[in-house]
């Protein structure tokens, strides 16, 4: 704890400046990540925020995240599709923002159906479930849809602090 106390007390009497980060690097850190906080836009305007498991398809550039068809952020998407993905770096001073439109899929209803095919294949290869049928049947009961955003901007920096 006493050092990153140190560290940040070094960032802010040194004050480094961020860099920008490339399209690539920022490609490479929304793959390297698993979770996001994906912000939609209430009628109000303001975001609302909540943390996501997703996928990056960086050739695509599409973020895919698996949710239910009766949450808010579905409600929000539906009527307007603006909304941001903001993924933390390896360490608290870098991040990447994937921004786009979504368009949420029709809800999955037959297991093994192209939505709930496109929701596994949301599910990190490492965490697959061993009984691939009994996931599927689970997406159907919890309604899932896929929330794709189309990634049109992506941005982000990275502080480096130098020992």
């Amino acid at each position: 704890m006493l050092e990153a106390a140190t560290d940040v007390d070094r960032v802010m009497t040194q004050r480094p400046a961020p860099h920008t980060l490339s399209d690539e690097a920022l490609s490479e850190l929304l793959g390297k990540q698993r979770f996001g906080t994906l912000a939609t836009v209430k009628r109000t305007g303001h975001p609302h925020l909540t943390t996501m498991l997703y996928s990056w398809d960086a050739e695509a550039r599409i973020v895919r995240l698996s949710t239910t068809a009766d949450r808010v952020k579905v409600k929000h998407l539906r009527r307007d599709p603006h909304a941001a993905l903001h993924v933390q770096g390896g360490d608290v001073w870098s991040f990447a923002v994937a921004e786009g439109r979504a368009e949420v899929s029709e809800v999955t209803t037959v297991a093994g159906d192209a939505v709930g095919r496109e929701l596994l294949g949301i599910v990190p290869r490492d965490a697959r479930p061993e009984d691939e049928d009994a996931f599927l049947e689970q997406l159907v009961a919890e309604h899932r849809v896929v929330v794709r955003l189309q990634v049109d901007r992506l941005y982000g920096t990275a502080l480096d602090i130098n020992d």
